[in-house]
């Protein structure tokens, strides 16, 4: 799979560098511009449909995140290229797919290429298939606790879960249960079963699921109707349920 990307370094030096090895050792990126600053790169990104952005994180007037946070509803995947790894957090919080450090190693660059390649594919596999919820993987039942006593349910019949502080709503087809249990509690409980937590807030029966929408992390439509959205960081554990 070919991927469409843009450089943004503000360094002519570093830039070229990257250009060079993207060259030589990537062969399914295609590079369709440069920025050394935040305004330039936000137009190239405004004009092309891209993929992967290589993207330093100190530039003048701004840096990465300053651009990421112009960007709404972005469908790029973000390579971070720079010397401090102290951004490291800050770029996993933002979404980065991959943190490389300067000076750049090759084997690091196609690793983190290769990664790209992997949730565009996988992306694009999803973006206009209907997804069939498979109902043969999972066939427990789960207690839910009650005043005078508890409740069972089929695994099979849990859509999503959704945090609410130190409680946690279970989505069923047509209705819902609130539960004094965190989120990290069932995420635990259900681990070996089909669930993936997809945000934050969210974990999600992956054999209901039946369309992903794509975007910065995309969204899932779940056979109750609801549409949830996925955290960047997330995507690629969602995909690899659909290889």
């Amino acid at each position: 799979m070919k991927l469409k990307a843009i450089i943004v370094e503000d360094e002519k030096i570093s830039r070229e560098i990257l250009r060079n090895y993207i060259s030589k050792y990537c062969p399914n990126v295609t590079l369709l511009g440069e920025a050394e600053n935040i305004e330039e790169a936000y137009l190239l990104i405004q004009k092309h449909e891209l993929d992967l952005v290589f993207l330093d994180v100190e530039m003048p007037f701004g840096n990465a995140f300053d651009l990421l946070d112009k960007v709404e509803d972005r469908t790029f995947e973000t390579i971070f290229v720079t010397a401090y790894d102290h951004y490291a957090i800050d770029a996993l919080n933002n979404d980065a797919s991959y943190y490389l450090l300067k000076p750049i190693s090759i084997d690091e660059l196609i690793k983190a290429v290769n990664i790209i390649v992997e949730i565009k594919e996988k992306e694009s596999q999803l973006q206009h298939q209907i997804l069939v919820p498979k109902r043969n993987s999972a066939k427990g039942k789960i207690t839910i606790p009650q005043q005078d006593g508890f409740e069972v349910l089929d695994i099979n019949d849990i859509i999503f879960c959704k945090a609410d502080d130190n409680y946690t709503e279970i989505h069923l087809a047509n209705s819902k249960k609130l539960v004094s249990k965190t989120l990290k509690y069932f995420e635990e409980v259900l681990t070996e079963y089909t669930f993936a937590r997809i945000h934050k807030s969210y974990l999600v029966n992956v054999n209901a699921i039946i369309k992903y929408k794509k975007g910065k992390g995309g969204s899932v439509l779940v056979s109750n109707g609801k549409e949830i959205l996925v955290s960047a960081s997330k995507k690629a554990n969602l995909l690899s349920y659909f290889k």
